[in-house]
């Protein structure tokens, strides 16, 4: 019989859209000046061979489960470490989808989310969705995502590389100041089963040092790998360090479904059949970018109701994998002049 996830949770009950991830190759070298979108030949196979079964997981240790405490609860004396808490602001639409309800992760022992790899923590019930999206930030398709996001006053998790928010942080910064959660996908969307263990805890450690640098604050001990992929030995790497790893339960496929329609039908047929999960999304990809204001919309109709899901506290990162990550940051500050004074219209 499954455990219930102990979470925190304020408001009603929330249809909990978990955007999973399905893998897009390692991105590599500097911002690319053409589409972002992944190809169908990025993709590694069907997700049901994207992680280790059952039986590869025996030699990982049991998570500890988190505390109940509940969201509105005010501690005695707040951790240095402690998640910030989000500004609440009002709705501006009556008929928005908005949130349900918030649920807070203690993220302890590492606990995995997401049925489709981690079978401990069903705390997600009928109808609620909770909403994921990987892969950003990035220009024109993230504020994009955020546009339909704050129109049905709703919010999400998001799980950005660590190179896009080094060359964007100012679209990262746009994700936290509306309120939704920010965890980490790496430093550069590489397969971590296939790379020495020591590579691959780096390319997680620059992945989180990057987010929180371009973010400017901590950020959630939240962690997807990329493409799904783990190996035993980095899911207890992720408990070490009290980092709960996200899997999912409904895969939008939207690095292969190019077309808005199709890809809010399956997203609705799938849920349909799961009748409540975590979804994965990518706000790198046009697609989601096209198709999210109208997808909220059916969730609404559809009597799905949404997740936010936070965490109890944030995520230090580690001294020598800022060192690491820094020369990467873009520097953002400009002498320039008004653009009036430097360029003038001198004929027609």
């Amino acid at each position: 019989m499954r455990k219930n996830l102990v979470i925190a949770a304020s408001g009603g009950v929330l249809a909990l859209v978990a955007i999973g991830y399905i893998g897009v190759r390692a991105f590599a070298g500097g911002p690319p000046t053409k589409s972002a979108e992944a190809t169908a030949s990025d993709i590694t196979g069907a997700i049901g061979n994207r992680w280790p079964g059952p039986a590869a997981d025996k030699t990982q240790p049991p998570a500890a489960a988190p505390k109940v405490e509940p969201a509105s609860a005010t501690p005695a004396a707040a951790s240095p470490a402690a998640a910030p808490a989000s500004v609440q602001t009002a709705c501006a639409n009556p008929n928005a989808l908005g949130i349900s309800r918030t649920v807070q992760i203690d993220t302890t022992g590492g606990p995995g989310l997401g049925l489709s790899q981690y079978k401990d923590y069903d705390f997600l019930q009928p109808g609620e969705v909770a909403l994921t999206f990987d892969d950003g930030p990035w220009p024109v398709t993230t504020p994009a995502v955020l546009a339909a996001l704050d129109a049905q006053c709703t919010k999400g998790t998001f799980f950005p590389v660590g190179k896009h928010a080094s060359w964007h942080p100012e679209i990262l910064k746009q994700v936290l100041a509306r309120g939704h959660t920010v965890g980490s996908h790496t430093w550069s969307h590489m397969n971590l089963a296939k790379r020495p263990l020591q590579e691959a805890k780096e390319e997680i450690e620059k992945g989180i040092s990057a987010v929180s640098l371009a973010a400017g604050q901590p950020i959630a001990p939240f962690f997807r790998f990329p493409q799904l992929r783990q190996t035993p030995e980095l899911k207890a790497y992720l408990g070490e360090r009290n980092i709960t790893a996200f899997s999912i339960d409904v895969d939008s496929e939207d690095f292969r479904i190019k077309k808005p329609a199709l890809l809010i039908s399956g997203v609705m047929a799938k849920l349909q059949k799961t009748g409540k999960g975590i979804l994965l999304m990518h706000d790198l990809q046009k697609s989601t970018a096209a198709a999210l204001p109208e997808l909220l919309v059916q969730l609404k109709a559809g009597g799905y109701k949404i997740v936010h899901i936070k965490a109890k506290d944030t995520l230090a990162t580690m001294p020598q994998y800022d060192a690491m990550v820094i020369p990467a940051q873009q520097v953002r500050t400009s002498n320039a002049r008004p653009i009036a004074s430097v360029i003038s219209t001198v004929a027609n």
